[in-house]
């Protein structure tokens, strides 16, 4: 029996080194592990056997088993690396290609005009004391609303076309629809006074057009401290516009309606595509919503565990995607949203 074992075992081994792909390794298996297999039947007289021989028959058996399934495990391993390099020799790609039929020059890449505009301002607000916060893409509701003042009741609600995923253990999922969440989340993390901005990509189910993506790019700030004016919020928003477009610009504010500011405000510049004529970017009216802002509600302070007595700050959220349209002259948002190479070739210097 032992050396039937043995036999068996050696065969295997020259059978499973010539195996060529995973079913023939699992054949194999069976074969040698079978009901049928050495193995097997002596596991099986184990029973009818005297003690001494069980003390050299079950080791030995076992040993073996082990090592049959050690090599099963090596084998396909070799074979699933053998199939990944045989299919990226097939598929290689020659990075040093020369484009003969454009320019015949190397094509040189280019960064995002979204991520030169928000690299621009992280480094602004970073040299003014700011942090710069991330956050999860998908959200519950707690953050997303209740924290923000906007209860299950609330119109604003309604106004924000809102991706949900299917309810799961009677919790409600949804993907963001502002980086307002990650302000709540910030302010959970930390004791007051504290500024930080918070820039990330927003989801609403909106009607795609010049201005309006249903994926888009937020960044929102807070600035918590005592003493907090809306004199603090309007010097903020002044330099941070002047140092991105390195000019002045005319803008506006006008009151807003938000539930996690009071009071709120509308922030508008005057359309650089069309110098306040009018065009498709502004809705032919010659002003661009671009920061809605103002001083934080005292209930979002409280749920971001701030006392509302003793400190006070301003929020604001800017729409990025727009910001990059105003300071680059691009009157159709979807060009931001597109893989077009021409497009981001424009970027090359920036």
């Amino acid at each position: 029996m032992i050396e039937k074992m043995k036999e068996q075992f050696e065969e295997f081994k020259i059978k499973i080194a010539a195996s060529v792909d995973e079913s023939e390794v699992l054949n194999l298996k069976g074969q040698v592990m079978g009901k049928d297999s050495a193995i097997s039947q002596a596991m099986k007289s184990m029973k009818d056997i005297s003690i001494e021989e069980k003390k050299v028959i079950g080791p030995l058996a076992n040993q073996i088993k082990q090592d049959i399934f050690n090599l099963i495990q090596a084998r396909l391993e070799e074979l699933e690396w053998k199939k990944i390099n045989d299919k990226l020799s097939k598929n290689k790609m020659d990075i040093s290609y020369l484009d003969s039929i454009s320019t015949n020059q190397n094509r040189i890449g280019s960064y995002h005009p979204v991520n030169i505009v928000q690299d621009r301002i992280e480094d602004i607000f970073l040299s003014m004391g700011f942090e710069v916060l991330d956050g999860p893409h998908i959200e519950d509701e707690f953050h997303n609303f209740e924290a923000l003042n906007i209860p299950a009741d609330h119109p604003a609600r309604d106004m924000q076309d809102t991706f949900w995923f299917k309810e799961k253990n009677g919790e409600k999922r949804l993907l963001r629809t502002h980086t307002s969440t990650i302000q709540v989340r910030g302010m959970m993390e930390r004791e007051a006074p504290f500024r930080f901005i918070a820039p990330g990509k927003v989801f609403r189910c909106e009607r795609t057009d010049a201005s309006h993506e249903m994926v888009f790019h937020q960044l929102e700030g807070m600035y918590v401290d005592k003493n907090v004016t809306v004199g603090n919020l309007i010097y903020f928003m002044k330099t941070l516009l002047s140092e991105i477009f390195e000019k002045a610009v005319d803008v506006r504010l006008r009151p807003g309606f938000f539930p996690f500011v009071e009071p709120g405000f509308e922030l508008d510049i005057k359309c650089l595509i069309c110098s306040g004529k009018g065009c498709s970017v502004c809705k032919q009216v010659g002003w661009v919503e671009l920061l809605p802002c103002g001083m934080v509600h005292p209930n979002v302070l409280k749920a971001g565990g701030v006392d509302p007595e003793e400190y006070n700050g301003f929020a604001f959220g800017l729409g990025l995607d727009r910001l990059v349209m105003m300071k680059y002259g691009i009157d159709d948002v979807r060009h931001i949203h597109g893989a077009d190479l021409r497009f981001l070739e424009q970027f090359i210097n920036q």
